[in-house]
């Protein structure tokens, strides 16, 4: 019998290696288990708005790659129904996020998670939350 934690990392290396837009925010797979992920990326300067921090959707995305990566390494695509995010400290250019992405709920057709963002000094920028479908089509 395979190791879960095995099958998740590979669902999760082929999903990075056909995401442009995670690999165009340089994320780090850090750690990847069933129902879990957790990734990192540094901000730079064309990720910042017209107030010199860094653009909301940065840490959003983020987030929502987190979430993505937890929610279908059991190889079962599935797809976001509804997400949330509230900011809890400000970014800035060459900051060093860190998304950790828990199941909180595996449901049949449905699944439910948290991602706290981090930044280099532990200090919680985001915590996210997503709601996720579940098909019946396999990824890899």
């Amino acid at each position: 019998m395979s190791d879960p934690n095995t099958e998740a990392r590979r669902v999760v290396e082929h999903m990075m290696q056909h995401d442009r837009f995670s690999q165009w925010l340089g994320i780090e797979l850090l750690d990847i288990k069933t129902g879990e992920s957790c990734i990192r990326m540094k901000v730079r300067e064309e990720m910042v708005n017209g107030f010199g921090i860094a653009h909301g959707g940065v840490a959003f995305s983020l987030a929502d790659s987190a979430f993505a990566f937890a929610c279908n390494n059991r190889n079962q695509l599935s797809v976001a129904l509804d997400t949330s995010i509230n900011f809890t400290r400000e970014v800035r250019v060459g900051d060093t996020l860190t998304a950790t992405a828990k199941e909180e709920h595996n449901g049949r057709s449905t699944g439910l998670y948290t991602i706290r963002i981090v930044n280099q000094d532990e200090k919680l920028v985001a915590q996210f939350k997503g709601l996720c479908y579940r098909t019946d089509k396999k990824l890899i």
